[in-house]
């Protein structure tokens, strides 16, 4: 990228734009299995407190692509046409009459999730558990891979001049790193072992060293994901293998790559052998946090493993209150998240189907992206 504000769009509407450009708000619609298509999209009425967001940057992320292969992720299930998507950035066609933070012009990212605000959790400021959650792309509710969106202004946040909007729509991947990290109190003297160098893997990674972690220890098992996580600034590799029967061995590799004690595992892939790895090969009084939903269900040693060394295990789901401190590290450059993105593409029919095909095979393809 040349400049903060890529080829997308210097973010303001020019005269006439508006009306010059097609009024048919189009989307990328999820019909059944590998089927997208490229359909209208009529957007409900603004409210007061609402935006109209022109949507510049959106990212593909693992929950998209499960979607995509398989009508499911975890329990999230299409049972109906879907516009996919939640990885978002744009600038402002319009806003709601009671809006008073953003106006036309603006380029924003935005947070996906809107809860209802007045269950118990969200009013104990953990409302990325609401049970009501509306969420872009995640069934019933549609995404943002479309030309235009409405969302609430107050998730809607504006990018400084030296934020492009590609690492706008990154926000929303980085803020689950972010989220684990403070869930698990990552600091200065914090030595992280993160299984998994997928997106989430990495951008875990960039999280934890943000947050000090002095020493990142990488583990998986796919050769050209570890020579992307050394490049991008993990200490040490470990290559993993998908057998049970080398955990003891790949626990000592990972000991011995670390070359001191792991004080947390953060498991960014969610399978039985990553969660038994994290549990023997973080120490005694140390944490494990899962942040991958690979299994549903998993058989792990939690007695002997966990209970007994007292080690912590946390859940994350998504994330809460993120963005302001994800742009603020993109701001200063304490993460840099522009290489996590490997492909782009155009928002047409053979842009779509390439783009979910690409993201799907994984090996060098990170963080796959829409140009609109």
């Amino acid at each position: 990228m040349s400049n903060a504000h890529d080829d997308l769009d210097d973010g303001k509407i020019k005269d006439g734009q508006a009306e010059a450009e097609d009024t048919k708000n189009m989307a990328a619609w999820l019909l059944g299995v590998k089927n997208l298509q490229i359909q209208p999209y009529p957007l409900p009425p603004l409210g007061p407190q609402d935006v109209k967001v022109r949507i510049k940057a959106v990212g593909i992320c693992g929950s998209d692509v499960h979607h995509y292969n398989h009508m499911r992720c975890a329990d999230f299930i299409v049972k109906k046409p879907m516009v996919i998507g939640h990885e978002c950035a744009g600038f402002i066609e319009e806003v709601g009459s009671e809006v008073k933070t953003l106006e036309v012009g603006d380029r924003v990212a935005l947070e996906p999730g809107l809860s209802c605000q007045s269950c118990p959790l969200c009013k104990d400021g953990r409302y990325n558990l609401c049970p009501q959650m509306k969420f872009f792309g995640s069934p019933p509710n549609n995404g943002s891979l479309a030309n235009q969106v409405v969302h609430p202004a107050r998730l809607c946040f504006k990018l400084p001049e030296t934020v492009s909007l590609e690492e706008g729509a990154m926000c929303e991947p980085l803020s689950v790193g972010v989220h684990a990290c403070r869930r698990a109190n990552v600091g200065p003297e914090t030595k992280v072992l993160i299984i998994g160098a997928g997106p989430i893997g990495l951008v875990t990674m960039l999280a934890a060293r943000a947050f000090g972690a002095p020493k990142i220890v990488m583990v998986d098992v796919d050769d050209l994901r570890l020579s992307f996580a050394k490049d991008l600034g993990a200490d040490e590799i470990v290559k993993g293998s998908a057998s049970l029967e080398d955990i003891g061995e790949e626990v000592l590799c990972i000991q011995k790559a670390m070359n001191s004690c792991v004080d947390l595992s953060f498991d960014c892939v969610g399978f039985t052998k990553t969660m038994t790895i994290g549990l023997n090969a973080t120490r005694p009084g140390g944490k494990v946090c899962l942040v991958g939903m690979g299994q549903s269900e998993m058989a792990i040693p939690i007695m002997a493993a966990a209970t007994t060394r007292e080690i912590d295990v946390i859940g994350i789901f998504r994330y809460r209150n993120t963005w302001p401190l994800c742009i603020e590290l993109l701001r200063s450059g304490k993460i840099d998240v522009k290489k996590l993105i490997t492909h782009r593409f155009k928002f047409d029919i053979e842009g779509v189907q390439k783009a979910f095909e690409t993201s799907a095979r994984g090996g060098d393809a990170i963080k796959v992206m829409f140009n609109l």
